[in-house]
């Protein structure tokens, strides 16, 4: 709205401007030429004489070198430089390049140009001979001739007699130059005492120019200035220097010594005339310059008259719209206020308590504002409807993300209740199934449910609710690992490094455990199949850390980068946003526990997963040794609310079964135990042979009674298998007994 009335004003001033300027022109016009003879006739006259002076001075001193000549052309040169300097000070300024044409600014540049000559002629003039005084004389005349072209190209006052009455006083100046080349030329003429050829016959030809200038000059006089006319014609000083110049076109050998005028006879009638001619043109330009007063007074009475007038008008104008405009940029500004509170405060208000299930009354957050019943206030009444939409709609959509997210609450947490029905029933079937087969599938498909009940709680978990599970007691830590490993579906590929002998407090069990899986199946997942991820855990000062190390092919500094802050600053879920659900679901379970995650670049090439949990939740054991590195070879783990369990609570149904050797060996991924061959020898019933003395020290040893072993070769591998399937399900039982025993 500002812009528009701006520019509606800027039309009617421009249109004012270009009426006014009409007259103004004649003003603008006065101004140029009263800035020009300030600023370049005034200093341009002194200069020119100077210029003269200085010419005049330095001719005689290539005719006779005196000291008296030098110290007058030394001080003369003085006076010409300040005079030089003054000029190109006030000509070289912006209101005179204002006030001129392209025309004019070349001319003045030429004038700076010709004036730079001047020091190669000093020059000419300073050497002992007189080869080149003539051509040193030839600056001089160049540089005053520069000036009189400055002068043709100023502007003048638009009236016809004034310009002409300015450019006949012009001619008298160029009439004066002329006599200044002669007086030049017969001064160092007179000083050398003779002629030379080619100097007598530029003599001839400028006395017959200049007195042709005179001429001229005084007809044109006879209108505008008949006195200034009258003087020049019958001037005793003109008919002086006449009769000298006639005396020295009388010579008869100009070559020989010239004895018929003298040097002073000369400077006295030549210096009277020259005066003269200044007085004449400083009288005529006075003249002028009262001449010019009229005109000058009309041109600023038309202005005033012309100008006013339309100027009144125009702020006539200008202050009717700035009050109606005013009250319209006012309305406006209340609206677009009301605007932007509604969008940064208040629609953002109204969504953060939405979101944090508060009730919202529609009316209450969109008081109708009042804009009156003009145009503005009709605008201002669609404004009332658009932002009562826009919360009602919020609402709407709030309610609408709350009924999706009950839902989602709902089915997940029905998925959890028939998963946990799903394990205990399997849990059951395993421990009675005494058949290897069969129970290997049974545990095929308890880890499938055990997959299925962490989807279940990441949808819990995306719902914004907390799974149910939880402990009473804190669990070891490398409990917590396995339980992570067992709900991944490509476990036999996960490898559980030494992990440090501290427990993890009940209540955060299940959602570490969680994490843990995440990230474990996010390791697997991008990495080639024959590799496998590696999951090792000690203190920090910090807390604990726990590193998930894969052997993929990794992923760039930016991945990383944007990976970590998403998983440090976890963005609000979007039902739209289907990628990476599992570094949510990491990012959204560390920021309730305050856990740092954290993925950096492998030195395999692959990535690693830091998770640093905090101390609070870190109970360490008696024992800081390390436990011996295990391989999780089964699936599923049981399930309780107190202590470690099966079902993918803390243990691995299959056996965890350690390293061949004694010492600390790199960990291998071991068959299923269901398939390994017995390590000790058993009975015909299937229970293992005692060996005596087996637990006593080598030193306290007595010779084994080798009869006493009772070795039966002869089973088949399936007997075997047999035999193991039995022994594994009664520890499974005794396990599960032993459980049932703490939780009474």
């Amino acid at each position: 709205m500002r812009t528009k009335i701006t520019a509606l004003l800027l039309s009617l001033a421009a249109l004012w401007v270009f009426a006014a300027w009409v007259t103004l022109r004649e003003g603008v016009n006065l101004l140029w030429v009263q800035q020009m003879d300030e600023r370049i006739s005034k200093p341009g006259d002194v200069l020119v004489i100077k210029l003269q002076e200085e010419r005049r001075l330095s001719m005689i001193l290539a005719g006779d070198r005196t000291p008296e000549n030098v110290k007058a052309v030394r001080d003369k040169r003085q006076e010409t430089d300040a005079a030089v300097a003054e000029y190109t000070r006030l000509a070289d300024s912006t209101m005179v390049r204002l006030a001129g044409d392209d025309i004019l600014e070349r001319r003045i540049e030429a004038s700076f140009t010709a004036l730079a000559g001047l020091e190669e002629a000093r020059g000419w003039f300073d050497s002992p001979t007189q080869q080149y005084a003539d051509h040193a004389r030839s600056n001089y005349t160049d540089a005053v001739t520069a000036m009189f072209r400055v002068y043709d190209g100023m502007a003048t006052l638009d009236d016809d007699q004034f310009a002409n009455d300015t450019r006949v006083l012009v001619s008298i100046n160029r009439a004066r130059e002329l006599f200044s080349q002669e007086d030049a030329l017969v001064a160092g003429v007179l000083a050398s005492g003779r002629f030379t050829t080619g100097s007598f016959n530029e003599f001839m030809q400028l006395v017959g120019a200049q007195r042709h200038a005179y001429a001229e000059v005084a007809q044109n006089l006879q209108e505008s200035f008949p006195d200034a006319a009258e003087r020049i014609s019958s001037a005793p000083a003109r008919i002086k220097t006449s009769g000298l110049e006639d005396q020295l076109i009388a010579l008869v050998n100009p070559r020989k010594q010239i004895r018929a005028v003298t040097l002073a006879e000369w400077n006295s009638a030549a210096k009277t005339w020259f005066d003269e001619t200044y007085d004449i043109m400083r009288d005529s330009g006075d003249g002028l310059v009262e001449d010019s007063i009229p005109i000058a007074a009309g041109v600023i009475i038309r202005l005033i008259l012309a100008g006013g007038l339309g100027f009144l008008a125009v702020v006539a104008s200008v202050v009717l719209s700035i009050t109606t405009a005013r009250h319209l940029v006012q309305q406006l500004e209340r609206l677009k206020e009301a605007a932007h509170e509604l969008a940064d405060v208040r629609l953002p208000n109204v969504v953060e308590r939405l979101g944090h299930g508060e009730t919202v009354d529609v009316n209450a957050e969109a008081p109708p504002l009042e804009f009156g019943d003009d145009d503005i206030g009709k605008v201002g009444q669609a404004f009332n409807a658009v932002q009562e939409t826009a919360i009602r709609t919020a609402v709407e959509q709030a309610e609408l993300r709350r009924g999706i997210r009950d839902i989602l609450l709902s089915l997940a947490r029905r998925t959890q209740a028939l998963v946990h029905r799903q394990l205990t029933l399997l849990d059951v079937m395993e421990r009675r199934e005494i058949d290897t087969e069969e129970l290997e599938d049974l545990f095929k498909i308890d880890h499938l449910a055990t997959r299925m009940r962490r989807n279940a709680e990441n949808l819990i978990i995306l719902s914004g609710a907390t799974p149910a599970r939880g402990w009473r007691r804190p669990v070891p830590m490398v409990d917590v690992v396995r339980s992570a490993v067992s709900e991944v579906e490509d476990y036999t590929r996960v490898t559980v490094m030494p992990i440090d002998e501290v427990h993890l407090v009940g209540r955060a069990v299940a959602d570490i455990a969680h994490l843990l899986a995440e990230l474990i199946e996010n390791a697997v997942s991008f990495s080639p199949p024959y590799t496998y991820a590696q999951i090792s855990g000690h203190m920090v000062a910090s807390g604990y850390a726990i590193e998930v190390e894969d052997r993929g092919l990794g992923m760039s500094d930016e991945n990383l980068e944007l990976i970590n802050q998403r998983i440090a600053d976890p963005p609000e879920f979007n039902l739209s946003s289907s990628v990476q659900l599992g570094l949510y679901v990491v990012g959204k379970l560390a920021e309730r526990y305050g856990i740092q995650v954290m993925l950096k670049r492998s030195p395999y090439k692959g990535t690693t997963a830091v998770v640093i949990i905090p101390r609070e939740l870190i109970e360490e054991g008696e024992s800081g040794a390390p436990s011996k590195p295990l391989t999780v070879v089964g699936a599923s783990m049981p399930e309780s609310t107190d202590s470690p369990s099966r079902n993918g609570e803390l243990f691995s149904a299959p056996a965890l079964v350690p390293p061949p050797a004694p010492e600390q060996a790199p960990p291998v991924n071991a068959p299923p135990a269901a398939e390994a061959p017995p390590q000790n020898p058993t009975t015909q019933s299937g229970l293992p042979v005692r060996v005596p003395q087996a637990s006593l020290a080598s030193q306290l040893r007595e010779e084994p009674n080798e009869a006493t072993v009772d070795d039966d070769p002869g089973r088949s591998p399936e007997e075997i298998r047999r035999i193991v399937g039995a022994f594994q399900s009664g520890t499974l039982r005794g396990r599960a007994a032993s459980v049932e025993s703490e939780t009474e």
